[in-house]
């Protein structure tokens, strides 16, 4: 090589992403990791996210960027659909992929480079899939995955000389013992388990993401927060979320918004419920009700205060009975698409 080679790694911060990095950089190539962060990571211990923990243990330079609305916008409507919650996988690798393109481009980079390996995920990394998805991120033939790159053609950072490929790997399959042997040998130990970081991933809360995204048009970082903590409820245009716990209670307390009444019984424990949406009287006497049935009161009627600012107001309900509660739950009914 006659100059400096630059490379961009699609960066998640799991042990793919870290395996694949390390192996082009041990080639002598300049490696910025790029991540996306979407509103639908999954919060870590310690304030950072894998992928600054393992950039940090690498030592290399990672950009994030933040994609909120633009990822909302596409979250809607996927081209090619969801898996088997609401995680729309080929649009949302199609999605990343062009910001970093973007962003290749904006620095000057040579090629790019991710930790995808043949066959490991069966909806967005099997052969035909990896190859749609570059075409249609308008990265036909210039993507390269070192890990299962020998098992693949030939791209153009390979054929112009720019990484060699003999160095590349042959990895496929779901069975994690190659990754684990590599990093073994890279002196690579501490790296997130395979569990997925993806909320879209998970049962509950897409069912509160479906629900908020067919009831509201213009969905806010603050709703999206809310939809990670209590229990959610919905009658029309209302939605009531529930505390389960103190610290659900104090987030709850900390992220409504002006318009939002809150609701808490005096004297006896028991949640924080927010009412949003409409606060005409069945919408009150709903989340007093859902406030006393997750609360320790035993007896048939329970005075619970509410208000915006301070629970200056007060309304006495009946305990409701489970079966209808139940029934106002987000999802109830709902089979898992």
């Amino acid at each position: 090589m006659t100059r400096n080679v630059k490379a961009v790694s699609l960066f998640s911060g799991g042990l793919d992403s870290i395996l694949a990095t390390e192996l082009i950089r041990r080639q002598g190539i300049e490696v910025i990791a790029f991540n996306v962060k979407t509103p639908f990571g999954i919060p870590k211990e310690g304030g950072k996210t894998e992928a600054e923990k393992s950039a940090e243990q690498l030592g290399v330079p990672l950009k994030v960027l933040s994609v909120d609305a633009d990822y909302l916008r596409m979250l809607r409507k996927p081209k090619h659909g969801y898996g088997k919650n609401l995680n729309p996988c080929v649009d949302c690798k199609i999605f990343i992929l062009k910001k970093a393109k973007a962003y290749a481009k904006e620095i000057g980079a040579d090629f790019l480079f991710t930790g995808e390996v043949l066959g490991e995920r069966p909806m967005s990394q099997n052969y035909p899939a990896l190859k749609s998805i570059e075409k249609e991120a308008g990265l036909e033939g210039k993507l390269l995955r070192p890990l299962s790159a020998k098992l693949l053609p030939e791209t153009v950072a390979e054929k112009k000389g720019l990484v060699d490929r003999t160095k590349l790997l042959s990895i496929k399959g779901r069975s994690r013992k190659p990754q684990i042997a590599l990093a073994k040998e890279y002196g690579i130990n501490v790296y997130p388990s395979p569990a997925g970081g993806c909320l879209l991933t998970c049962e509950e809360y897409a069912k509160k993401l479906r629900d908020l995204l067919s009831h509201k048009r213009r969905v806010s970082a603050s709703d999206l927060a809310l939809l990670r903590v209590g229990r959610h409820f919905r009658i029309d245009k209302n939605t009531f979320i529930v505390g389960r716990n103190e610290s659900e209670n104090k987030f709850l307390r900390d992220h409504k918004s002006v318009s939002d009444y809150y609701f808490e019984l005096p004297i006896i424990a028991g949640p924080i419920t927010l009412l949003k949406g409409p606060k005409n009287k069945p919408a009150i006497q709903t989340a007093a009700q859902l406030t006393a049935f997750y609360s320790d009161a035993k007896t048939g009627e329970v005075t619970v205060r509410f208000g915006k600012v301070a629970l200056d107001r007060s309304i006495t309900v009946p305990l409701p009975k489970k079966v209808d509660v139940d029934k106002l739950r987000v999802g109830y009914g709902e089979k898992c698409k």
